[in-house]
């Protein structure tokens, strides 16, 4: 029982500490995709540390679930998570770590459905506003052009991904400018930034009150495009995103005194501008390695006892 009583201690210390050390910290905006790698690595560990405790509390509370986990194992080892004793309040803990984990697999199923159908929504008003050719078929073309008075320009993911962008930004972006804003959606579609924001919408929404879950998903929207706008400008230059970012939303009052509509911008062209240094690659090196033991905590915790007991 105090196995899963540490595990589920772990998984909430972890949920609670994790958004505020990251929000003191100064190093994700020189190193966003760091930032994404260890963001990824902690809610995975929340996220294990939970699914363990409700394995060991349900092996706990039911003769035939503690079989099947722990059906090769000696005796001794089954001792050493001394689960005889707590069968009411093992059973209780593993139902609602189950509905926990139901109610996630629920949420993110949503998710994936609702980016569906607004992927399928928006290649329906794009097929009206740009129609096929004779022969032409649906997605065979990478980049598509759009009549528009509004500069913009997206990436649609999907099976046959696809740039978007409007008369008025081609009319805006000035030589390499153009190049610059194709870089950094092709940065998001080749990292895969969809996926993230759509886990991370799945979580936050389906738990709101869980601190990591909702740090997690303002951070992605933030890093994700830091981490394209750091893929654009290692190609062509911080002053060429710059300009292209300012070009495309100038018109849009959020460079102004109240830009609260995406207060986000006006910060991403500062940093282009003036970029703080990077990390040095030890450093680099040495965060990432620290992340990636992150989820293996939860694993400890979860088998030192019996490893132990084989000694």
């Amino acid at each position: 029982m105090w196995v899963s009583l540490a595990l589920l201690l772990l998984g909430a210390l972890a949920a609670v500490v994790t958004p505020r050390l990251m929000a003191r910290a100064e190093w994700p905006e020189r190193e966003p995709v760091v930032a994404l790698w260890v963001w990824q690595c902690v809610v995975a560990a929340v996220l294990l540390s939970f699914a363990l405790a409700m394995t060991i509390s349900a092996a706990a509370a039911w003769q035939a679930v503690r079989g099947h986990v722990f059906a090769p194992a000696p005796h001794a080892v089954v001792e050493a998570y001394a689960l005889a004793g707590h069968g009411s309040w093992s059973a209780v803990m593993a139902v609602l770590l189950a509905l926990g984990g139901v109610w996630t697999a629920a949420m993110l199923a949503r998710e994936i459905h609702r980016a569906q159908l607004r992927r399928k929504q928006r290649r329906t008003e794009l097929l009206v506003r740009a129609p096929l050719m004779p022969g032409e078929e649906p997605g065979s073309g990478r980049l598509v052009v759009l009549e528009g008075e509004r500069p913009d320009a997206w990436w649609l993911p999907g099976s046959a991904p696809q740039l978007v962008i409007t008369t008025a930004a081609l009319g805006r972006l000035k030589g390499r400018q153009l190049d610059a804003v194709l870089a950094h959606e092709q940065g998001h579609a080749q990292a895969r930034h969809d996926w993230l924001l759509n886990c991370s919408e799945a979580l936050a929404s389906g738990f709101p009150q869980v601190p990591v879950f909702a740090a997690f998903r303002n951070e992605m929207h933030r890093l994700v495009e830091l981490a394209a706008d750091d893929v654009a400008s290692r190609r062509f230059g911080r002053l060429t995103i710059a300009l292209a970012l300012v070009e495309l939303n100038e018109d849009r009052g959020v460079f102004g005194p109240s830009s609260a509509a995406d207060a986000e911008l006006p910060l991403r062209v500062n940093r282009l501008l003036a970029p703080a240094g990077r990390l040095t690659a030890a450093r680099r090196l040495r965060l990432t390695a620290a992340a990636a033991l992150v989820p293996v905590v939860p694993l400890l915790v979860a088998f030192v006892p019996g490893l132990s007991a084989l000694k």
